[in-house]
């Protein structure tokens, strides 16, 4: 479940949002008067939504959402008037009078939303650093001064070995260095 920090400057304002997002089911991590308590409160914690009003004792909700780290979004809760001004580009917000239901719908696409980036950067291969790189061009070399292979063969070889052996092209092309001293 993702982390929920609510953000208002009137304390009874913020206890009112935390409990009806509690009633909800959302959990919710901190309850904030002020923008520097909120980033005090974000930087324990990994990603989540920042709930919060317009404005605060010590800033607005733009500085706010520009000193949180990028793991976090914000849903801005603000009056039909200053939503009419213009919103940062990033922040979604729902207008006041608030309509429970508009504020956990909103919450909960922001959630998925969340989620759904957190599974794309897991899905997406990890940067090989250099060492690595040389590593399997060496491999590679090896393979093609050997066994006569083409680039193209000789990788596509260490990827059906990889795939084999359940290892990454890195281990693989260790693996083929250690088998090519004995």
């Amino acid at each position: 479940m993702a982390n929920v920090v609510v953000v208002f400057p009137k304390p009874d304002d913020a206890r009112s949002i935390r409990n009806l997002l509690v009633r909800n089911g959302y959990p919710v991590s901190a309850v904030c008067t002020s923008g520097l308590q909120a980033l005090n409160a974000v930087d324990r914690l990994s990603s989540g939504v920042i709930v919060c009003g317009y404005k605060y004792p010590d800033m607005l909700y733009g500085e706010l959402y520009e000193n949180l780290p990028p793991s976090f979004d914000m849903l801005l809760l603000a009056s039909q008037r200053v939503i009419g001004e213009g919103v940062r580009e990033g922040v979604v917000s729902v207008t006041m009078p608030l309509k429970a239901a508009d504020l956990v719908n909103t919450l909960e696409m922001l959630i998925e939303q969340q989620e759904r980036r957190r599974k794309r950067k897991r899905m997406m291969p990890a940067k090989r650093s250099d060492a690595d790189r040389k590593l399997i061009a060496d491999a590679k070399e090896l393979l093609m001064t050997r066994n006569n292979m083409t680039e193209e063969e000789a990788h596509r070889y260490l990827q059906k070995t990889s795939m084999d052996s359940g290892t990454n092209l890195v281990e693989t092309a260790q693996m083929l260095f250690a088998l090519m001293k004995e």
